[in-house]
């Protein structure tokens, strides 16, 4: 037989109202630290992922082009030496 303690079950239901006060403050705060991230870091120039990489290929084939180039170069400056 279980009797019913009116002081334990009013202490029951307030420490389950404020574990869930606290999940939805705790909610609420990551949300506003997250938007006020995002309002930071709207204003800087960021690149998504996409265009770095792009960027990427473009700088390294510019480099294979320069190199070939060089060796090119240093190939007519060896053979007009040579004239």
């Amino acid at each position: 037989m279980q009797s019913q303690n009116p002081i334990i079950a009013d202490f029951v239901k307030l420490a389950n109202s404020a574990a869930g006060t606290m999940a939805g403050m705790t909610r609420e705060a990551r949300e506003s630290a997250r938007e006020r991230v995002r309002e930071a870091m709207g204003g800087m120039d960021f690149v998504s992922r996409e265009e770095f990489e792009t960027v990427k290929a473009m700088a390294q084939k510019a480099r294979e082009q320069a190199d070939a180039l060089e060796k090119r170069v240093a190939a007519l400056e060896a053979k007009h030496k040579g004239e």
